[in-house]
């Protein structure tokens, strides 16, 4: 049975005493969806891009992103030997909600599965086993294109999901927004000291992530539709979950849209949902 040995990835780790601004860099330049973190050089937490985002964004400090310590959102790493399967790793993902584990001889790290490995592994082995239509979530969230971004955001903040469908107001689906298209506005605007409120310019500054969830800030001014991917990656229902997967792969996204067989939106494919298929394969 294969087990992590051929899949891990050697670990990208930052050191515990960086700040929110270098770990945001850091994730855009590596094009990560999470980093390790390292204490003397121990590998001890993890920090994901989802942990990201819901931090940034609810987050009610005054603090510039330099000023926060990676140690206030950065979580204990789960270790497992090299000789687990991925079986194993992918109901170990599930059953503690991460997307990823760290392989561990001792106290050295040796390296890092996540469930991109996990996705890859299933689109090279499975292929023609599993439908799209099996594992696909039925629901999706979504918001209209003409939204103020405050109103995406405090939505990705309530319902803890890191994207969000855009439609038209013909029930079109027209768009995407991600936590990572809003580090990019984050990381500029975190250089910044303060934005002014767009509502009146005799009203105190905000700080700027504040902005993004203020109805009278940048967030309550600028449309979705401003700030969106438009292009949706999509698949339909009963195409094979595997090419699937290195669908996701290919494109470096963790999710697609799922169509029915007359082209409408009707749920969401992701990693997660692959990796549940392997982790209930017999």
């Amino acid at each position: 049975m294969d087990t992590v040995k051929s899949y891990m990835n050697s670990p990208v780790a930052i050191d515990s005493t960086s700040n929110l601004a270098q770990v945001l860099q850091k994730i855009m330049d590596e094009k990560k969806s999470r980093l390790l973190v390292s204490t003397n050089g121990k590998i001890t937490h993890i920090v994901s891009e989802k942990d990201l985002g819901l931090f940034l964004f609810s987050d009610v400090s005054e603090r510039k992103l330099d000023q926060i310590p990676v140690s206030e959102i950065s979580n204990k790493i789960i270790s497992i030997p090299d000789d687990t399967t991925l079986i194993k790793c992918a109901q170990m993902m599930l059953e503690n909600s991460i997307g990823s584990l760290v392989i561990s001889s001792g106290d050295e790290a040796l390296g890092v599965i996540t469930k991109s490995d996990l996705v890859r592994y299933f689109a090279l082995s499975h292929l023609d086993e599993k439908l799209v239509g099996e594992y696909m979530t039925p629901y999706y969230a979504w918001q209209y294109s003409d939204s103020s971004l405050s109103s995406i955001v405090l939505k990705m903040i309530d319902e803890k999901i890191s994207r969000i469908i855009l439609r038209d107001r013909e029930e079109k689906p027209v768009g995407i927004i991600t936590f990572r298209d809003l580090f990019n506005m984050s990381l500029k605007l975190g250089e910044e000291e303060d934005v002014i409120d767009n509502s009146d310019p005799l009203i105190s500054a905000i700080f700027p992530r504040k902005g993004f969830v203020s109805d009278s800030g940048f967030g309550g001014t600028t449309k979705a539709s401003e700030v969106m991917s438009e292009n949706i990656v999509s698949v339909r229902y009963d195409e094979d979950l595997a090419k699937t997967g290195k669908l996701l792969l290919d494109n470096n996204i963790n999710g697609a849209g799922v169509l029915s067989g007359n082209d409408n939106l009707i749920g969401i494919i992701s990693k997660t949902d692959i990796v549940k298929a392997l982790a209930f394969l017999k």
